[in-house]
């Protein structure tokens, strides 16, 4: 790659960037919430802008719609990188500018969520193998334990071991993703150290 193609590849890189973190900003649950005429979902349950607090306040088709949208802001700007041919590094980069807009959104005071479901989004978008290995690591903690947060960090823990095996480009973009995304966490850390961080529980047979 010739000095001018690598100087267009990174002005095409932080553009892309700008318009990840931007397209992260839309708040899927404040927006979805407004649509069926719910309050605000950070003055509301867990106050997190979040698929499953739109859960508790406005029900699953809220829910649902607000968890797509999320993902798909993950997903977008990562196909897009990756359609234009950029490394692995530009692409995850590119991932993880959107998932600090949905943490920080610019349009909402910079009161976001905590970027489970875009980091799922751009990491199945960026390499679907370690997607569904990291998906299988939430479902398979989430299935013994019931608790949604303490699925998620374990999983986003293992992500960037598995991606320095398969994908190692995307390592330093990801592993920093990681460590946002538990720092985000820190008041289930707290709660779950403390015995007080609820989950979900199964139905009682009859």
């Amino acid at each position: 790659m010739d000095l001018n193609t690598l100087q267009d590849a990174w002005w095409l890189t932080l553009l892309l960037c700008l318009g990840a973190y931007l397209l992260g900003s839309i708040s899927s649950a404040i927006l979805v919430c407004r649509l069926f005429g719910y309050p605000d979902p950070r003055t509301q349950g867990s106050s997190n802008p979040g698929a499953t607090n739109v859960l508790r306040i406005a029900g699953k088709p809220a829910a649902a719609l607000t968890l797509l949208g999320d993902v798909l802001k993950g997903v977008v700007p990562v196909l897009v990188a990756a359609q234009i041919g950029l490394s692995a590094t530009a692409t995850a980069l590119i991932g993880f500018c959107a998932f600090l807009g949905h943490l920080f959104p610019v349009f909402f005071q910079l009161r976001g969520g905590k970027g489970v479901a875009t980091a799922f989004g751009l990491l199945f978008a960026l390499h679907w193998p370690t997607g569904i290995a990291t998906g299988l690591t939430w479902l398979g903690v989430f299935g013994a334990t019931r608790i949604s947060s303490l699925a998620s960090m374990i999983a986003f823990i293992v992500m960037p071991a598995v991606l320095w095996f398969w994908l190692p480009g995307a390592f330093w973009p990801m592993l920093l993703l990681t460590l946002i995304l538990l720092a985000r966490h820190h008041s289930n850390i707290r709660k779950l150290v403390s015995g007080q961080e609820l989950g979900f529980r199964k139905p009682k047979s009859d």
